[in-house]
């Protein structure tokens, strides 16, 4: 924000601020005239005589400043500060007291700045002692002792002026034995706004409260009807549980005038929570049962309620890393559009959870900050708004004043300017009291000061804080909303009323170069490689959807999957960001290895021609269709497989079963020819891994017939010779036996021995044998 913006508008009347601080010098001057005329021999003396030894002796006793309310007092209000004093010096400190100091106003917000940062006592710029009865005295404080303290001052008594942001100082006095007079030891300041009625024209604010959170559901879904999902962890639930992250950013949230902003897949792992779920164990080879679903319903049902009748903003589905996106995965093919998908699903998703209708029509940058190619990404998905930041659309023109968050920047886009001292305020570690506290009462400072930089002129202001605030970081952020709410200079605006605000003409709108964007962002994104792994399980997930008979049950998780892998959740995590990419892109392919052929031995085929059977086998709970099975001969000369060099045949399975399908074969000559089976998509898609096998041809030649056919006709033709021997040799007989006459005592029978008839000739192969072949398969024939 530029410096002249900082200058408010109105000030205190100039006699007052002078009478102010001529009274906090000259409250000063008694300590500095009794510091002077201490001897020259004294110790002490060295040390005082400039503000910046004195700030640096304040720094004995530390003064923990726990708590302040109200934040932004107003008439008829008793101002009450508590917290802690302890002594961090080697002596102990004696006649010690705590009481408040009322600085002078403060003009701008680079003062607010300045205060923030400076440690130590410096007279005259940390104001008097209120005193009398509000002070809190201890007798002596021990070294290391923490002793509590608590301060009550009606407001009337701190003799506030006019409207504006005062500095608070809460400081401990006292005296050492080294330094025997009574001197600041310690003091801890903040900002107390004073606003004695209600401003006329009042500041819109804006506050973005974000539901988001990390990766946790995985692409892996259980092989039942209801596909039950499985998470990487079990942390999703810790957050949902009562006092955790989540569950605090409901409960505090409940009561605001914010905008939900909510990241679709955060809704969409809870509800996958409210039943049934399986978690990963760490090395990820075992799955555990889920035990959160009552605190995901809880959650789930009270955000319902919540929401009806709030603004709600639906983020692309996972909270895509746009940024990244721009830089490193644009010209990786197909990635921007994941990002139009991941829009159009996320706003689908919050309707369906929640039942409201979200706006889907806001990007949002990490840290809002911006370039050219990040706004032409954003708005290719379909965003008219672009979530910006101050610190990176920074204010060129001058303008003595916060200008209105909206502005245009060209090509009907809208960059909603987030104020970067408001959005970042809560940043910090929350969990100490007093860090909670400054920060709040810092806040509260900031934002009326915005309205006094010109107090007749009404602007729209936005806050955008951190994606995910922790528990205590959300505390804070709801103590400050509260305080704004109550502050008299503030009323609160939904974001779609921010994005539509009239723009400051003199605001700036021209977007930062390329080479502008923060190089401490740039090193957190993700890289080229994440958004190749990305497209190639898209490739893989396209291939292998055509064949199911219910793509839905694959494509839905691995859809949303992919999304995840996008987030903006990952930027700091490089390596559990290419785990989760690699474990998705390895999970689809062993669903798609279930689809395959069984390998195959080698077969024999003894004759011209023959059927060779391949089978394919489905290990999918799901049927599969659409699937062509190609079987080629490397030789066709050789061996024909139907009709030419190859044939193909549809394929159909049943989940968990397999199909044997069998191809015509057509030998020429023998010898062993390689052949290929392959599995191919109907659109010509190789799917899966070849299977390659040898066909060994041992046909019987013309030479070996006629050999045979030779052989056989010579056992005839000696049958037949023997035959007509034994005829002959019959005849003989008989006329031998009619020359002896009818006396003769041998002789034979009338008619005709039989003749021994030749038997069958012996086959001259033997019977195919049904034992498997030594050498291979032996085909149907």
């Amino acid at each position: 924000m530029a410096e002249a913006a900082d200058n408010p508008g109105t000030s205190p009347a100039p006699a007052r601020r002078w009478l102010r601080r001529t009274a906090a010098l000259l409250a000063g001057a008694p300590l500095l005239a009794g510091l002077l005329q201490l001897p020259a021999t004294s110790p002490a003396h060295a040390e005082v005589p400039t503000a910046k030894a004195d700030a640096t002796g304040s720094k004995t006793v530390d003064v923990s400043l726990n708590k302040l309310t109200p934040s932004a007092p107003v008439d008829g209000d008793s101002v009450t500060v508590s917290g802690t004093v302890t002594n961090d010096g080697k002596q102990t400190v004696t006649e010690a007291q705590v009481g408040l100091r009322v600085g002078p106003t403060l003009n701008s917000r680079s003062q607010i700045d300045s205060a923030a940062k400076r440690t130590g006592y410096l007279p005259g710029a940390d104001g008097t002692e209120i005193g009398g009865k509000y002070v809190q005295k201890f007798a002596k404080l021990a070294p290391g002792v923490p002793h509590d303290f608590k301060i009550s001052v009606p407001v009337k008594d701190l003799d506030l002026g006019t409207d504006g942001v005062y500095q608070l100082g809460v400081a401990l006095t006292g005296q050492t034995a080294a330094q025997p007079y009574s001197q600041v030891l310690g003091i801890e300041r903040t900002f107390l706004p004073w606003q004695s009625e209600p401003s006329e024209t009042k500041t819109k604010t804006t506050y973005l409260w974000p539901l988001i959170s990390r990766i946790h559901l995985t692409a892996e879904t259980g092989s039942d009807e209801e596909q039950t999902p499985v998470f990487k962890d079990d942390d999703l639930g810790k957050e949902l549980a009562p006092g955790g992250r989540l569950e605090q950013m409901l409960s505090l949230g409940r009561d605001l005038d914010v905008t939900w902003v909510i990241d679709p897949d955060l809704l969409a792992a809870v509800d996958a929570m409210t039943d049934s779920y399986r978690v990963q164990s760490e090395d990820g080879k075992t799955l555990t049962a889920g035990k959160h679903q009552a605190d995901a319903n809880r959650w789930l049902n009270e955000l319902e309620q919540t929401v009806q009748d709030k603004k709600v903003v639906a983020l692309p589905y996972a909270d895509p890393d746009i940024a990244s996106l721009a830089h490193n995965g644009k010209a990786v093919t197909g990635s921007l559009g994941h990002l139009k998908g991941a829009t159009d699903v996320g706003a689908d998703a919050v309707e369906t959870i929640l039942h409201v209708k979200p706006s889907s029509d806001f990007a949002w940058p990490a840290d809002g900050a911006i370039d050219p190619s990040i706004v032409d990404v954003a708005t290719s998905a379909g965003a008219h708004t672009v979530i910006s930041r101050s610190d990176s659309l920074r204010e060129t023109g001058g303008l003595l004043y916060t200008p209105t968050a909206a502005r245009p920047i060209g090509g009907g886009t809208t960059a909603v300017v987030a104020d970067a001292r408001l959005s970042t305020a809560f940043q910090g570690d929350m969990t100490d009291a007093e860090d909670s506290t400054l920060a709040v009462q810092e806040f509260v400072a900031q934002s009326q000061m915005i309205t006094l930089q010109d107090p007749e002129k009404q602007r729209s202001i936005v806050v955008a804080p951190q994606r995910m605030p922790t528990a205590s970081q959300a505390q804070a952020m709801a103590k400050a909303v509260a305080a704004l709410d109550d502050g008299g200079w503030s009323e609160p605006q939904d974001l779609t009323a921010a994005a539509k605000a009239k723009p400051d003409p003199g605001a700036t709108t021209q977007v930062p170069s390329t080479a502008a964007y923060p190089q401490s962002l740039r090193k957190q994104e993700l890289p080229r490689k994440a958004f190749e792994t990305i497209q190639n399980t898209q490739d893989k997930l396209d291939r292998f959807k055509v064949i199911l008979s219910e793509p839905d049950r694959v494509v839905t998780p691995f859809g949303r999957a992919i999304d995840r892998e996008m987030a903006t959740s990952w930027r700091g995590h490089p390596g559990a960001a290419e785990d989760y990419g690699t474990s998705v892109e390895s999970y689809l392919g062993k669903l798609t290895e279930q689809v395959s052929l069984i390998k195959k031995s080698d077969a024999q085929l003894s004759g011209r021609s023959a059927t060779i059977p391949v089978t394919v086998q489905n290990n999918l709970v799901q049927n599969v269709d659409h699937l062509v099975l190609r079987l080629t001969s490397t030789n066709p000369t050789r061996l024909k497989i139907g009709d030419g060099p190859y044939q193909e045949q549809q394929v159909k399975i049943s989940g968990g079963h397999s199909q044997s399908v069998k191809f015509t074969t057509t030998a020429n000559a023998n010898g062993p020819v390689p052949v290929f089976a392959q599995l191919y998509t109907e659109d010509g898609q190789p799917y899966g891994d070849p299977v390659r096998f040898d066909v060994n041809v041992t046909e019987i030649t013309l030479t070996v017939m006629l050999v045979i056919a030779g052989g056989i006709l010579l056992l005839v033709l000696a049958g037949f010779r023997m035959y007509t021997q034994r005829k002959r040799a019959a005849r003989e007989r008989a006329e031998q036996g009619a020359d002896e006459g009818p006396d003769g005592e041998s002789g034979t029978a009338s008619g005709e021995d039989d003749p021994e008839q030749p038997s069958d000739p012996t086959p001259d192969t033997a019977p195919e044998s049904t034992d498997p072949s030594d050498t291979g398969e032996r085909v149907d024939r």
